[in-house]
């Protein structure tokens, strides 16, 4: 297989109001790709965090199919990322788990959300509802994340630099957040503020 194909490049942008967003695709005559679903994600580290300090993710996602998926080497130029990303569909979600806890991988979070997905000139449009807020993924060449996002009206959105995992841990030291997982639960009744955070 060819690694130069094992590639992504997006951007990630803080929408609050994402019917503006979805009302703006419609208008642009994006397809509807997959409709809102949940997903669960599972993120695994070695006991040390040794995959979390090498700047490795190895997700395990439950939305309509189980997928591991594993990205590493990411660069970030002008808030677009860009970093290798092999994702394989497993048949069984549960038995996945199984197999990388016994190669000694330990659960390190879950995350949750909703999400939705678009297709436009060329570029995967997502919108993503977190526990903790709203967002718009853009995944493309940068020409074309540009284009898209300036189509969408999307050019003076703020531009989050980090993961939702590290934007999550962010969270839990500015709001005093104990749990380990980011989920809607968790998130209850929880006031939250994105302004100071990168």
């Amino acid at each position: 297989m060819d690694e130069a194909n094992l590639h992504e490049v997006e951007v990630k942008l803080h929408t609050p109001d994402l019917a503006s967003v979805k009302g703006a695709l419609e208008a642009a005559g994006a397809t509807l790709v997959k409709p809102r679903l949940f997903e669960r994600n599972v993120r695994y580290d070695s006991a040390g965090g040794m995959l979390s300090a090498q700047g490795v993710v190895l997700r395990l996602r439950q939305d309509d199919a189980a997928r591991l998926t594993f990205k590493a080497d990411e660069r970030v130029v002008d808030g677009i990322s860009s970093r290798f990303e092999a994702e394989v569909e497993v048949s069984d979600f549960a038995l996945m788990d199984v197999i990388l806890q016994r190669l000694g991988y330990e659960v390190a979070l879950i995350y949750e959300k909703y999400r939705t997905t678009y297709a436009l000139d060329g570029a995967e449009v997502v919108l993503d509802e977190l526990p903790y807020g709203n967002f718009t993924e853009i995944e493309g060449d940068a020409a074309t994340i540009e284009r898209v996002m300036d189509k969408l009206g999307l050019a003076g959105a703020r531009r989050m630099g980090g993961s939702y995992v590290y934007i999550f841990l962010g969270l839990k030291r500015q709001l005093g957040v104990t749990a380990r997982d980011c989920t809607f639960e968790a998130f209850a009744g929880v006031d939250v503020d994105l302004g100071d955070l990168v």
